[in-house]
């Protein structure tokens, strides 16, 4: 069933926030609730004031105390109630009391929708910004039994409770109108988001979408949209290829993180990964049940000729998960970056993971002139926190390997280097594979495209099979080659 609007007739391209609820009421087909709790009715009473709102709102509520919020939506184990658990509650609940108090036959037409949020505004002390989840459950076609969903996370970068309360009527309006206007269109649907608002004022650091006419949506892509869109600055997918909070991944953890191309993912990864974690794990202050490895990639790494390479994202994104890892995609060129980023989240100890190459790039003067102190001012933010670097080797051109003690950096850089390795901020890993060492990505992959023998042996157990099952980084075999040839 197509959504149509009684005399309908073109749009600006961006509505006002009045015309798009207005266009949702006027359509007589659409008919749900609004549940908010934490910021007060901001959505719903944009529909309100656009009038016709009879036509479109069954109900609005917002069950501020907690004995009736657990009374109607039942309670929470850890006694938190800005979770997406909380959020998914509410669109059931809602969507449930719809089915049972409105008769389909005596409403064959309606589109059912339960739009809902909880979340919680800057504090007093103005300490915590505040944050929350949004999301609707909806129908596109009356008959169909299974619901579409359209559930994200926002945070609130104003220090004014009363304009977060405005950006979240806002944004919860664009939501509304792009869920059943921009469906068939997700990629601008996220764009279509930040209507009248600003990246300063908002940020949306997960998204995913389910149901009927998102079947083929990979939530991987969308999250790619968010950091490409400059929606947020990092994005985190679990090995299971599911959009997670980072958030919830990272809160109070030690944090052990690898970035690199990945591509694909070599022995050398894998080797590096294998020993700097056991070299982790038994740091002072470092719990291994409280610890979360991150292989990261960052936005430049999936650039190509300017343009970022989707296939060739999901390729990567595919390899890491199923060897088990949670993958940040992230706008971070910079370490010290990533690590802010994370000291966001945890206090405990963290470590990096690189190879020589990266070390002696982070004590290159050319990547910090924007900033007013300089490499100086980057060194501070990155080896400020409780930070170790944890060195994997290369061969050098002569056929010796080179690791922290031997590497060179720029003469100017020389006594600052000396300085954190006399620290033990950066250490070596010494139980390395030196069979491996002359294996590179760059290598490998022209191997790959090129339908070469061999590159199978330089990659992890399983990823070669993956690599010719799903014919990922435009994998072709000889006798494809030769075809071409």
């Amino acid at each position: 069933m197509e959504i149509t609007l009684k005399g309908d007739k073109e749009f600006d391209d961006i509505p006002s926030i009045k015309t798009k609820a207005l266009r949702i009421n006027l359509n007589e087909n659409i008919y749900g609730t609004f549940a908010e709790i934490g910021a007060g009715q901001e959505t719903v009473r944009n529909f309100f004031r656009a009038g016709g709102a009879s036509g479109t709102i069954a109900k609005a509520m917002s069950a501020y105390d907690k004995d009736f919020s657990d009374s109607i939506y039942g309670t929470e184990e850890d006694g938190r109630y800005v979770t997406e658990a909380r959020l998914r509650k509410m669109l059931y609940h809602e969507i449930g009391l719809i089915e049972k108090r409105l008769i389909r036959e005596k409403h064959p037409n309606k589109l059912f929708f339960s739009y809902a949020n909880t979340v919680t505004t800057i504090d007093f002390a103005k300490q915590f910004k505040g944050h929350g989840w949004v999301g609707i459950k909806y129908q596109l076609d009356p008959n169909q039994k299974e619901y579409n969903e359209i559930i994200l996370h926002i945070r609130f970068k104003e220090n004014d409770a009363r304009l977060q309360q405005e950006t979240l009527g806002i944004l919860g309006t664009n939501l509304i109108y792009g869920a059943f206007y921009k469906y068939n269109q997700p990629k601008k649907l996220l764009r279509y988001l930040y209507d009248h608002l600003d990246k300063d004022q908002i940020e949306i650091d997960t998204i995913n979408f389910s149901g009927p006419i998102y079947k083929d949506v990979d939530n991987r892509l969308m999250s790619l949209q968010l950091v490409k869109n400059g929606m947020t600055d990092a994005v985190m997918f679990s090995p299971d290829g599911n959009n997670v909070l980072p958030a919830r991944i990272l809160y109070k953890r030690n944090i052990l993180a690898f970035r690199g191309s990945f591509r694909p993912v070599t022995k050398v990864n894998m080797d590096m990964y294998k020993n700097a974690y056991e070299m982790f794990i038994k740091e002072n202050k470092v719990d291994v049940n409280k610890t979360q490895v991150i292989f990261e990639i960052t936005l430049s790494n999936l650039r190509a000729e300017g343009e970022i390479d989707e296939q060739d994202f999901m390729d990567r994104a595919k390899l890491l998960c199923s060897l088990g890892q949670t993958v940040l995609i992230s706008n971070f060129q910079e370490y010290y970056k990533l690590v802010e980023y994370f000291s966001q989240y945890t206090k405990n100890r963290m470590g990096l993971a690189m190879g020589v190459n990266n070390l002696v790039d982070i004590f290159d003067e050319k990547y910090y002139r924007h900033l007013s102190g300089g490499i100086l001012e980057a060194f501070g933010k990155l080896f400020f926190k409780d930070l170790r670097v944890y060195l994997y080797p290369m061969v050098g051109e002569d056929g010796h390997v080179i690791n922290s003690e031997n590497l060179k950096v720029h003469p100017r850089m020389k006594e600052l280097y000396k300085f954190f390795k006399y620290n033990g901020k950066v250490v070596d890993i010494t139980d390395y594979d030196p069979k491996i060492l002359t294996v590179f990505s760059r290598r490998v992959l022209k191997m790959i495209t090129g339908g070469e023998d061999g590159w199978e042996e330089m990659l992890p157990k399983g990823v070669s099979k993956l690599i010719k099952e799903k014919h990922l980084f435009g994998h072709r075999s000889k006798e494809e080659v030769l075809k071409d040839n």
